[in-house]
């Protein structure tokens, strides 16, 4: 019989739902229950693409026996931390201050006041490693709930006690300078890998909002090392395994420090913000293997996430069938040289395996290799390549595909909003500027009521239940943004304003520090505040690009201050923890740089002379510039009132610090101005 996940839109609670488990979703019944029936709570936060959630699932949760211990002693609640990072937020950082670390599957065990007291992330089946197996915990658990009650209920006191006081305390309320922006790279220069690319050891990540620091802060001073971290970081990668050869897009990172072996899942957030960085590294540079990167990952998330409703899915998972009905990490990616042969005949796939670095020995697992493209002299026949490619795509189809998390997550959806838009507008594709705005109609039909309060996701057209959280107020508005300045379409800019009013309004505390969830979110044992970019931009940081942005093309005075406020925070981590505020930094070179405003003026959008000048525009290097165009009365965006064409003839002014340069119609001076 289903539990009471059976009606949720999470994919993630629905795979759940016909466990043996008594779940519970999040609700203030459930903990009345707990309450009522005088057990603890025992809390399991996951999301649907973990590899190790899944495990647990079939070790613990598809036990009967376990499941029915789990039904008698506790109320058991099942949370997918993509729709509620609230709740995760607060539960993994008393994991993590208790333990050390941190991770997914979670599973902390409350007080019916929802007060954490036990936590632990995998649990095996049966002892192993020094680990206790799942149901050893859940007897100690128990038996420290029946026999020493008034225990653990101080030990959750003092933990919520301790959460309390870790307030964040972020220096002062201004934006760093030069002398803190040169502090932050120098220490990325400290951790930078340089024979590998990115930073630190395995398992490495894609430091995306890294780079778009390092690129921003090449074009405001000239830093050629700068410039050089970025690019043999973002080529390593894309020839690495973490990067998918044959379809495009990138899994969520690599095991090993050579970039070789992926954890393959496939993150929505983590193609929308490569997508973009790998546009502007193009933008900077003209690199083909860029500009390349930036389509193959772009087509990839319209193909492969997008959803009938024209938003994007959450994710594609790591494990998939292999064939036998089993479901292994990686099955739908690898090969061996057999395979090749298989599809390519004896020729072809010894060049293949050459190409892609596939071998006997294998790259991976049991003699299979993750297809990556190792650097070496010999010259490939690109039309034989290409075929090569094309035939094993299709060879790939014919397997059985990963699962994908249906759910679209309006943060996310905003990113790829963002990255489209762009990438659209720099290769000519109105295509994907197409997949942009159907995405943000999406969002604007389903995910934003009368009042612009947003909801977090929807799925199959179903709004959820669960509010928006700082991140997706901030980057939805980013994706309307970027929206905004490349169709000219002022309804954008009007939407951001909204969002970014709750901010300011909702989400902002009385010394300009921002909250995860709004003042009016549901309370949670502490609200969480977060301004270090980990996955994504944290909601701190995103908002105060959002604001920044918004302020340059409005001339908004309190959303350029509240920007700078919420700068201090990377004032004080910058120069300390360059990679987890890389976001930060690239807004603050955003904020140092002006950023410059651009307001191309001419007859009409489809003018020559005036796309033209609205490209180079849009292909300036200034760090977050940003633009506007139109005609001179149509009063869709405010960085156009009174600009005049000049001689008849398509024009770009360009502004910073309240000062305009000469209005010019010429695209090259233009992009001179721009740092082009």
């Amino acid at each position: 019989m289903p539990n009471r996940l059976a009606h949720e839109t999470s994919p993630y609670l629905l795979q759940h739902a016909d466990n043996p488990v008594d779940w519970w979703p999040w609700s203030a019944e459930a903990f009345e229950e707990a309450r009522k029936t005088s057990k603890p709570v025992l809390l399991s936060v996951g999301y649907s693409s973990c590899h190790w959630c899944h495990v647990l699932a079939r070790e613990s949760f598809e036990d009967e026996a376990v499941a029915a211990f789990m039904n008698d002693h506790f109320v058991n609640i099942k949370v997918d931390r993509e729709e509620r990072p609230d709740v995760d937020a607060v539960y993994m950082e008393a994991v993590q201050a208790a333990t050390g670390q941190g991770g997914w599957p979670m599973t902390v065990f409350l007080t019916p006041e929802a007060e954490p007291f036990y936590f632990g992330t995998y649990f095996p089946p049966s002892p192993r490693q020094g680990m206790p197996s799942f149901r050893q915990v859940l007897e100690g658990v128990r038996a420290a709930w029946t026999d020493r009650r008034d225990e653990v209920a101080e030990v959750a006191q003092k933990i919520v006690r301790d959460l309390a006081g870790r307030e964040i305390s972020y220096g002062d309320s201004q934006a760093p300078g030069e002398e803190q922006l040169a502090a932050a790279l120098l220490g990325l220069t400290r951790e930078y890998d340089a024979q590998r690319g990115g930073f630190g050891g395995a398992p490495k990540f894609p430091p995306s909002m890294v780079v778009e620091f390092l690129l921003r802060h090449h074009a405001r001073t000239g830093a050629e090392g700068a410039l050089q971290m970025a690019q043999d970081t973002c080529e390593r990668m894309a020839r690495g395994g973490i990067h998918d050869q044959l379809g495009g897009g990138f899994a969520r990172y690599s095991v090993d420090r050579d970039w070789i072996v992926p954890h393959f899942e496939k993150m929505l957030y983590d193609n929308a913000l490569l997508c973009r960085v790998y546009a502007h590294l193009w933008r900077a540079t003209g690199s083909d293997l860029a500009r390349r990167v930036a389509l193959d990952t772009a087509d990839f998330m319209v193909r492969e996430l997008r959803t009938a409703e024209g938003g994007f899915a959450s994710a594609l998972d790591a494990d998939s069938d292999d064939g036998t009905g089993k479901h292994v990490e990686g099955a739908y990616y690898v090969w061996t040289p057999a395979q090749l042969r298989e599809v390519l005949g004896e020729q072809d796939a010894e060049l293949a395996a050459q190409y892609f670095g596939v071998t006997e020995e294998g790259t991976f697992e049991h003699g299979q290799s993750v297809l990556q493209l190792p650097q070496q002299d010999t010259v490939f026949d690109a039309e034989k390549v290409e075929s090569i490619r094309r035939r094993l795509l299709d060879a790939r189809a014919e397997r059985p595909a990963p699962g994908r998390d249906d759910k679209v997550v309006a943060a996310w959806n905003g990113l790829a909003i963002a990255a489209l838009a762009e990438t659209g507008a720099y290769f000519d594709r109105p295509d994907l500027v197409e997949a942009a705005l159907g995405a943000a109609d999406l969002l604007v039909r389903l995910h934003l009521d009368e009042q612009a309060r947003l909801s977090r996701t929807s799925k199959d057209g179903q709004v959820g239940a669960n509010a928006g959280v700082l991140e997706d107020y901030a980057d939805v508005a980013e994706g309307f943004l970027a929206l905004a300045s490349v169709t000219g379409e002022g309804v954008w800019l009007d939407f951001a304003g909204f969002l970014l009013d709750h901010v300011l309004t909702r989400f902002t505390g009385p010394e300009g520090a921002l909250f995860d969830t709004a003042a009016d979110a549901e309370r949670l044992i502490r609200r969480p505040q977060d301004p270090t970019d980990n996955a994504v931009p944290s909601g701190w940081t995103a908002a105060a690009g959002a604001l920044l942005s918004y302020a340059a093309q409005t001339g908004a005075e309190p959303h350029r201050a509240a920007a700078e406020k919420a700068l201090g925070v990377v004032k004080a981590l910058g120069p300390r923890v360059p990679r987890f505020v890389g976001w930060g930094l690239a807004v603050a070179e955003a904020f140092l740089d002006g950023p410059r405003e651009v307001a191309v003026v001419g007859p009409s959008l489809t003018d020559a002379g005036t796309r033209a000048l609205h490209r180079t525009a849009l292909l300036g290097n200034a760090p977050g510039a940003v633009v506007a165009v139109g005609t001179p009365d149509s009063g869709e965006l405010p960085l156009l009132a009174d600009r005049i064409l000049v001689g008849g003839e398509p024009t770009a002014y360009v502004c910073r610090h309240f000062t305009c340069d000469a209005p010019t119609t010429d695209a090259e001076a233009l992009r001179v101005a721009l740092g082009g």
